[in-house]
């Protein structure tokens, strides 16, 4: 159920193209740096808004300038993600994505529409300074923040905030955690090379499947015997690509997988140990290992000050009983972070399940976000950027 104190922000009108503009990204979903349809949908509803400024960057993202009070003030900022991935959709709403393999299984069609009810309630009632609100493509890939960044449309940015849904918490709850809230989330492919022969003649060559075998379990004591085990970290192999016949020893087997890490000394500790134990597996069974790690977002941790920002907008919109602690450590990647290594800010989890209905994994055939996450969302994001920018105004 929306709570009243964040219905009463959105007029009826604009409650109801909200919610048509998230079920049309729902249904017509777009793989990132794909995102055509989506970015002139959220092109034509920022339009609405009258921004200062509506420009495209990143290919298929948007950056809309909304007006503040202040034309000297500090100017912030608010992301949404608006891309979807390679999964079939199974969850039986009436507006499940048309195109085949496909969907929004992570929400960003309600992070985008959240964006837009930001912009509405932001030129509604207006923060200290200008507000852009960012339309982020491929955040999947975690190629998107870096690519607005590099357009230069966040150049003068003095605070950045954003969100996810998550349907572990109800609508209406929050979480401003200062400290770690999402992982590095790094990927890794290890080739071993060794010399093929004949299934039945293991002796005359060196076998990259046993060795694989062996470094799948050593890649494990990582984690378990390398690590301090206060810090928090996640090595996983998730695909073997080896062999074509089961009388063929090959030469070569593949294993690629991702690592994860919340603070830069675990992440360079994960890379180190990774190479380490490859090259003394392979060379314990005659074989070549070649190494690659391909770095994506870096962790996101929290500063104080932005997270009081957050916390301070949420119990302004929902009460204090709204802020709820994260509760364990959160693995997965996100690619706000490569905006909080230039700008500072904070980035929220939102609760997005309906009392009393199951949690449903992100990334899942059947994930949806409750409609009413949308408007608190974009309620809450819109008062941390006012409270940011009157922070930052008087600061100035």
């Amino acid at each position: 159920m929306l709570p009243d104190s964040v219905a009463r922000l959105f007029p009826p009108t604009v409650r109801d193209a909200l919610v048509a503009l998230r079920r049309d990204l729902h249904e017509h979903p777009e793989l990132s740096f794909h995102e055509h349809r989506t970015c002139e949908r959220l092109e034509a509803a920022l339009a609405a808004v009258a921004p200062v400024r509506l420009d495209r960057v990143a290919g298929t993202g948007l950056v809309a300038r909304i007006r503040g009070r202040d034309p000297n003030a500090p100017l912030v900022a608010i992301r949404g993600d608006i891309d979807a991935l390679p999964i079939q959709e199974a969850t039986g709403l009436p507006f499940a994505s048309r195109t085949p393999n496909v969907m929004h299984a992570c929400g960003h069609d309600v992070h985008a529409a959240w964006a837009v009810g930001a912009a509405h309630a932001l030129a509604q009632t207006p923060a200290a300074g200008d507000v852009l609100v960012v339309l982020q493509p491929a955040e999947e890939t975690g190629r998107g923040a870096a690519a607005v960044l590099e357009s230069g449309a966040l150049d003068d940015v003095r605070a950045i905030f954003g969100g996810h849904v998550d349907r572990r918490f109800a609508v209406g709850q929050v979480v401003a955690d200062a400290g770690p809230l999402a992982a590095s989330a790094d990927v890794f492919e290890i080739e071993l090379t060794g010399r093929g022969g004949h299934g039945a003649r293991p002796q005359e060559g060196a076998d990259p499947i046993v060795g694989a075998g062996a470094l799948v379990g050593a890649l494990q004591t990582i984690v378990s015997r390398r690590l301090d085990p206060a810090r928090a970290a996640v090595v996983t192999v998730g695909a073997i690509h080896a062999g074509s016949a089961p009388n063929i020893i090959p030469d070569r087997a593949v294993l690629q997988g991702t690592l994860r890490a919340t603070d830069p000394d675990t992440r360079q500790a994960l890379h180190d140990e990774l190479r380490k134990i490859a090259g003394g597996v392979a060379a314990t069974y005659g074989l070549s290992a070649r190494v690659t790690i391909d770095q994506g977002p870096p962790p996101i941790v929290n500063p104080a000050d932005a997270a009081a920002w957050a916390r301070t907008a949420t119990v302004v919109v929902l009460g204090q009983e709204a802020l709820v602690p994260l509760g364990t450590i959160n693995m997965g990647g996100e690619d706000f972070a490569y905006y909080m290594e230039r700008i500072p800010g904070c980035f929220l989890r939102i609760g997005a399940r309906e009392e009393g209905a199951e949690p449903i994994p992100a990334h899942s055939s059947k994930f949806y976000a409750a409609e009413e996450s949308l408007f608190v969302g974009a309620a809450v994001l819109a008062e941390t950027a006012r409270v940011a920018s009157k922070a930052l105004a008087a600061g100035a």
